[in-house]
């Protein structure tokens, strides 16, 4: 008997060690899937559904090509991936199939320039324009290539003879957009006056939307009263580098850099002003930092990528996440991390959308993380299309799908208020503004309800105050007859 109760004892205590070995691993799993959270109105950290999850992993290995070395670019035109193996001095173009195929349709080594073979060194980015040109920022050969669909050698943009680039600086193309007029773009390495610009035939034209440089008024102050060697040994006020660049649909250029003493990402027009829209609770600074603690490092855009719905993605080099921002500005969602876990990056340096999927890449590992919509990111998604599209009931209702999945998405509640709003129902539009601390646009709501109040009870308000006109005056008359009437 004794025995068999021990026997009873030991089964049971296995049993329970296996359970919380099972359970463990289940948190370790939930952990490692793609962890997705939102900011609430207080600056704190919500957990959501997974918006995105990881659909495939594209390495050199599957292709046969050898495994990318050290990619610093990738650009996507149509079904078409571009892969710039920097440290394999190549382009690898893959053509994506509609059944998740993937395929190698050409890959670039050299190009021939007065029938002599000429190899790249260190490509850092690729752009196909409308005519299928293709302009390659050949890094370390100091120049830009344009070749025709048949990857035939058009031109060459090298070193800008100019009064405003130094004569013994080197000319280093690492990004490039090509708009609709055939300009082009540049983001040179050691360039802070702007994206450099040439015009179609190549030749430079100048630079455009130099960022802003925000001074802190302390430094200012000691640097006006400090001596010349002072001066000289503090750190100079000057706009900071971009280090991506991306152009949507309509033409206009987004742009992040590293500094976070600037705008992270900014949209530039033809001016070069930034239109970024910024009517979020928060600036698109990706995480929101509390405390001073110098271990909390702030998030550093290294990439961005425009969506069809005029949401954009920014790629966070930083913690390796990708946040994803609406037009006006709102965080949506953001998920990925640092690591070797699956949607997790090492080294995030460049990120893409073809429809509504994401491609990362990752420098360290040399992969390219596919991630598809979830039901829920796809509701999401279409929530802010039918907005675009002025179909603002359908958004509304879009909006109301995604909070039976999610009750606790402050971004549900906003849509709902925008899309009521856009339909003349302001009193709805004050309250799902009113939940979740939107002011600004509980603002704009109730200053159409009550235009709106106004108008409608107009007629009441104005034969009151006439009674009260009249009415005034007459009675006091009434009362002082009365009392004449009393006292004869």
């Amino acid at each position: 008997m004794a025995r068999c109760k021990k026997m009873i004892s030991i089964v049971f205590f296995t049993v329970l060690i296996l359970l919380f070995i099972s359970t463990g691993n289940s948190i370790a799993l939930a952990k490692t899937s793609n962890y997705t959270y939102n900011y609430d109105v207080y600056g704190e950290a919500v957990s959501s559904p997974n918006a995105y999850r990881v659909s495939a992993y594209l390495l050199g290995t599957n292709f046969d090509i050898g495994a990318f070395r050290d990619p610093q670019g990738l650009y996507v035109r149509g079904n078409k991936l571009y892969v710039c193996d920097s440290g394999n001095n190549r382009i690898v173009i893959i053509t994506v199939g509609d059944d998740g195929s993937y395929s190698i349709s050409d890959i670039i080594t050299q190009v021939t320039i007065e029938n002599a073979e000429s190899a790249l060194n260190y490509p850092m980015d690729v752009f196909e324009d409308n005519n299928g040109d293709l302009y390659i920022a050949d890094t370390n050969n100091q120049r830009i290539l344009r070749l025709d669909k048949d990857k035939n050698f058009i031109m060459e943009l090298s070193k800008p003879v100019n009064e405003t680039f130094s004569e013994t600086a080197e000319f280093l193309p690492t990004k490039l957009v090509v708009d609709k007029a055939g300009r082009i773009f540049v983001q040179a390495r050691n360039v802070n006056k702007g994206l450099m610009e040439f015009d179609p035939q190549g030749d430079f034209a100048g630079y455009m939307g130099a960022n802003r440089v925000k001074v802190n008024p302390i430094d200012l102050f000691w640097k006006n009263i400090a001596s010349r060697k002072q001066r000289a040994a503090m750190e100079l006020f000057v706009p900071t580098e971009y280090n991506n660049v991306c152009i949507d649909d309509r033409g206009f250029i987004y742009a992040t850099n590293t500094s976070s003493t600037t705008d992270s990402v900014r949209r530039l027009n033809a001016q070069g002003d930034d239109i970024l829209v910024r009517n979020g609770i928060e600036d698109p600074v990706g995480d929101l930092i509390k405390g001073t603690s110098s271990s909390i490092e702030a998030s550093k855009f290294i990439d961005v990528a425009a969506l069809e719905n005029d949401s954009y993605v920014c790629f966070d080099r930083t913690r390796g996440r990708l946040f994803v921002y609406d037009s006006q500005g709102n965080l949506l969602y953001a998920f990925g991390g640092v690591g070797n876990r699956e949607g997790s990056f090492l080294i995030p340096v460049a990120i893409e959308a073809m429809g509504c999927s994401l491609f990362a890449l990752d420098s360290r590992t040399g992969a390219v993380t596919r991630f598809d919509l979830t039901e829920y990111g796809t509701i999401i998604n279409d929530a802010l299309t039918e907005y675009k599209r002025g179909h603002y009931d359908e958004s509304a209702k879009k909006w109301e799908e995604v909070l039976k999945l999610n009750g606790n998405y402050d971004m549900a509640y906003i849509g709902i208020g925008r899309s009521a709003l856009r339909t003349g129902d302001y009193a709805t539009a004050m309250k799902c503004f009113r939940v979740k601390g939107d002011f600004a646009n509980w603002s704009k709501a109730f200053q159409q309800y009550r235009k709106l109040w106004m108008e409608e009870n107009l007629r009441w308000i104005l034969l009151i105050l006439g009674a009260l006109i009249i009415g005034s005056p007459l009675v006091r008359g009434m009362r002082k007859l009365i009392k004449e009437v009393r006292e004869a």
